[in-house]
């Protein structure tokens, strides 16, 4: 396998990358096929990142508050005090780690 020739390709018009084409397939290196897929990846997860956040602020600007998915338990137990049974309750439902369960249950706590 020789590398003959290069491409340059844009990735989401920000970065170059600049890649080595097959000699007799002129296709790119495996390598560099993931590379440019990691980078079209990370591109897109900047992207959701962003239309995230102006719907966060477009919500908060209207008053819109996002009760979330319908946890079964979590909000009968914070409405009984019971805050460690509704983290048990979020854990179970979604499969989070404590940490993350612990702070969702605090912040619906929080706009009870």
């Amino acid at each position: 396998m020789g590398v003959t020739c290069c491409a340059i390709e844009s990735v989401h018009g920000r970065e170059l990358t600049v890649v080595g084409l097959d000699a007799v397939s002129g296709t790119p290196p495996p390598a560099a096929q993931l590379s440019t897929a990691t980078a079209r990846r990370d591109g897109a997860a900047v992207r959701l990142t962003e239309i995230e956040r102006r719907l966060q602020l477009v919500m908060d600007h209207l008053g819109v508050v996002d009760e979330g998915p319908a946890l079964p338990g979590v909000r009968e137990h914070l409405a009984r005090g019971e805050k460690i049974k509704a983290i048990k309750a979020y854990r179970a439902a979604t499969g989070a780690d404590r940490k993350t369960a612990k702070e969702a249950v605090e912040a619906m706590a929080g706009h009870r």
